[in-house]
């Protein structure tokens, strides 16, 4: 806790200013942040990712109002974070020419997966839980 804000609310901030923040990272360092080549608006599925990271971010810094009544879009943030920087992972691996982002986004989502979800286990383990709410998800 720092002051009347957790650990957990202030990384969902921080998660989710970064990921309103895509388009302009992959101006300034596109080999760690963009698929493609060019500037960020020349790929339309590059403007999808931006709009469901920018989506994923506002939803966030909202959500770290009450970490714990939007459990599920932080779990989902964890789960989608570790499944996309793995196949991320796989296909730099595959390409050299994308090698960039095994030091860009992919050690980013990693680390989103491993701040957010200790996190919101700690917080609800710490008698966060709300009463008269089922867990899911334990």
């Amino acid at each position: 806790m720092v002051g009347k804000y957790s650990y957990l609310q202030i990384a969902m901030v921080l998660f989710g200013i970064v990921f309103c923040l895509v388009y302009p990272l992959a101006i300034v360092w596109p080999s760690g942040w963009a698929w493609h080549e060019g500037p960020p608006a020349a790929d339309n599925y590059f403007l999808m990712i931006v709009g469901i990271y920018l989506t994923l971010g506002v939803m966030l810094i909202l959500g770290a109002r009450d970490p714990l009544a939007n459990a599920s879009l932080i779990r989902f943030t964890v789960a989608s974070s570790v499944v996309h920087a793995a196949i991320m992972a796989v296909e730099s691996y595959g390409n050299p020419m994308h090698g960039g982002h095994l030091t860009g986004d992919v050690p980013a989502l990693l680390l989103v997966a491993l701040v957010l979800g200790p996190l919101l286990a700690r917080e609800r383990g710490a008698g966060g839980e709300r009463a008269g709410t089922q867990k899911a998800f334990s």
